[in-house]
């Protein structure tokens, strides 16, 4: 997730996005950010959105200014995780607490599938939190950009249901294929891949690696309502390179309601796709290992 403060300055990033590495860090700097402003703080490490949080102040007494104030550590939040779109309210200090050491006697009673201790281990171990600002149109959905190497290959709209804010897998979200030539995402999909594209793997510290053979990019509207689509600012929600399914394939997808499901599920027209996708995966692998 420290990918998102990396490219924070890009077209594709948002300059407010923060990362915290250590309790003090952390606590200091989610007051200050939570006193301004709606926050998604979301954990380096998990996969489903386990982990991810968006939170409001319950009184919404936000100031007008940032670091005009920070919160107090009795200040009721309203949580929402991102997992399974349940809900929350615990005091600041309960959550504080929560990301740093867990179930406690100071965490209150949490009803979350995780056990928080995001920092644990350190930053060696992938301990970390990003603090990033909330752009309510996620509730329109997120474009998922579906890339092989540096081609993309189709956009999936994911669209939360009705009064949740994560479209993850098994939520109810409702997903939209398109082509990578759809002329409704035509603006972001020419800046993201001429503009921005070639200065994502630099602006991680990996300019000598080749981009994933199988990754995705979310991206969020953060515009405000009636922006011109050519105007419109996207802004990356999160990289997925580690544990990327295919969506084509989620007719195979075991859930509680769907326990025997298989690839036979899986329509004609999606398992070609999928298979055009991995002899896609073979070729740009091929180039790579061509250029050592």
């Amino acid at each position: 997730k420290d990918a998102l403060c990396k490219v924070a300055t890009m077209n594709i990033g948002l300059p407010d996005t923060l990362a915290y590495y250590s309790p003090e860090e952390f606590s200091a700097g989610f007051k200050k950010t939570m006193a301004f402003q709606p926050r998604v703080i979301k954990q380096n490490r998990g996969s489903s959105g386990e982990g991810i949080w968006i939170i409001k102040l319950k009184d919404e007494n936000y100031c007008k200014e940032y670091g005009e104030r920070s919160c107090e550590d009795g200040e009721k939040l309203v949580l929402m995780e991102a997992n399974d779109n349940h809900e929350e309210e615990h005091t600041v200090a309960e959550f504080v607490e929560f990301c740093v050491h867990g179930r406690t006697d100071k965490s209150g009673e949490w009803t979350s599938k995780g056990v928080g201790k995001y920092l644990e281990g350190g930053k060696e171990a992938g301990g970390q939190l990003v603090d990033q600002r909330f752009c309510p149109r996620i509730v329109e959905g997120e474009l998922r950009y579906n890339l092989i190497g540096d081609s993309l290959i189709g956009v999936i709209h994911k669209k939360p249901k009705e009064g949740g804010i994560s479209a993850v897998g098994g939520t109810g979200s409702i997903y939209t294929f398109y082509g990578p030539e759809e002329p409704l995402f035509a603006s972001l999909t020419e800046n993201f891949l001429k503009k921005d594209l070639p200065h994502v793997m630099p602006s991680l510290d990996l300019a000598d690696e080749p981009l994933p053979l199988w990754w995705t990019t979310d991206f969020i509207n953060a515009s405000p309502p009636g922006t011109k689509a050519e105007d419109e600012k996207w802004i990356v929600g999160e990289f997925n390179c580690s544990c990327v399914g295919i969506s084509r394939c989620l007719a195979a997808y075991c859930k509680d309601d769907t326990p025997t499901a298989g690839w036979d599920d899986i329509t004609e027209e999606d398992k070609a796709e999928a298979k055009r996708y991995g002899d896609l995966m073979g070729e740009k692998a091929l180039g790579i290992l061509s250029k050592k």
